[in-house]
């Protein structure tokens, strides 16, 4: 099964204080340390959301079929400097089956 997971998450001021090339080079360690060691397993792509919501600055929309790669992948996010340094605030997690329904009817029919 595919599942699909919405991470939403806040940018602390912390955060926006750095300067841009400090945060595009701390963007490059969460590509190669948190989200590399799983790049065979998931698909994670950022999305910019701070135009149209005030309970989240962006969100990470994460694809895979391997929900232990996936749980992994959290527990190195938190143990980041992104979560322990306060810059990042996780706000909602949600999960989803892609065609769960399709799913359900090939082995119920």
């Amino acid at each position: 099964m595919k599942y699909g997971i919405v991470i939403r998450y806040e940018f602390d001021a912390s955060w926006l204080r750095l300067g841009r090339d400090e945060r595009n080079a701390k963007e490059e360690v969460f590509q190669k340390e948190i989200v590399g060691p799983f790049a065979d397993k998931l698909s994670v792509r950022h999305f910019d959301a701070e135009a149209f919501s005030t309970d989240y600055s962006d969100f990470l929309f994460v694809e895979t079929d391997d929900l232990t790669s996936y749980y992994y992948f959290i527990e190195k996010l938190r143990d980041s400097d992104f979560i322990a340094h306060g810059w990042v605030r996780l706000r909602d997690i949600s999960i989803g089956i892609q065609d769960g329904y399709k799913e359900y009817e090939n082995d119920n029919a």
